[in-house]
């Protein structure tokens, strides 16, 4: 009998908490059903992938370096990938920002949209035309409850998610013709290291005192 077609899938954020969850879980599939291109910004972070696999699986994974703020790693991501139809693109890379409004850097801010909006922007638009011309794939975006209301202290982490709560539906309606579905999975509380990598504001600030 022929080998089933796997389906392949590149997930962005893959070096911590969901991402690294959804990476393993897909590549350690018993029935080998996937074809996972597990990408992050910094590759050194791979290992901790690897560990919970037990070793590399190089027929359901590949570990690919993208960081969705940077658009050449992205186009470098979508040529490693040109060779092999991808079925799913999980647009899953993030970042937060804690804190009372006034104590947040625009820079901090700034960095906040440009990964959980723009990187997400980014990572579709790099690889949204070939999906097109198959007429046919799934995009899958990390959003969370935070793109619905508001959440104390969370300002600017939840205006980047509201944003991207409008840039999926829109994308949704005019992606139909094309036999392209695009999922926005709203996250609540996760046990993940999200926290640890938080940004917070000064704590030295007069304000905060």
């Amino acid at each position: 009998c022929q080998p089933m077609e796997k389906t392949t899938v590149l997930i962005t954020g893959c070096s911590s908490g969901i991402g690294l969850g959804l990476a393993a879980r897909l590549a350690a599939d018993a029935a080998r059903r996937f074809k996972v291109f597990a990408t992050m910004r910094d590759l050194a972070k791979g290992e901790r992938l690897l560990e919970r696999l037990g070793g590399c699986c190089p027929e359901t994974l590949e570990l690919l370096q993208l960081d969705v703020t940077d658009p050449r790693s992205l186009a470098a991501a979508a040529r490693r990938v040109q060779g092999q139809p991808l079925d799913v693109l999980v647009c899953n890379a993030g970042v937060g920002l804690m804190g009372p409004l006034e104590t947040c850097s625009e820079q901090a801010m700034r960095t906040v949209f440009e990964v959980n909006l723009f990187g997400t922007v980014r990572t579709i638009q790099a690889f949204l035309p070939a999906m097109k011309r198959r007429r046919a794939g799934r995009i899958i975006v990390s959003g969370s409850v935070g793109g619905l209301q508001g959440v104390p202290f969370n300002s600017v982490y939840c205006a980047s998610k509201f944003a991207v709560e409008g840039l999926c539906e829109s994308l949704a309606i005019v992606l139909r013709p094309f036999n392209i579905h695009v999922t926005l999975v709203e996250c609540g509380p996760v046990n993940t290291g999200f926290l640890e990598n938080l940004q917070c504001a000064d704590p030295e600030g007069s304000e905060l005192q």
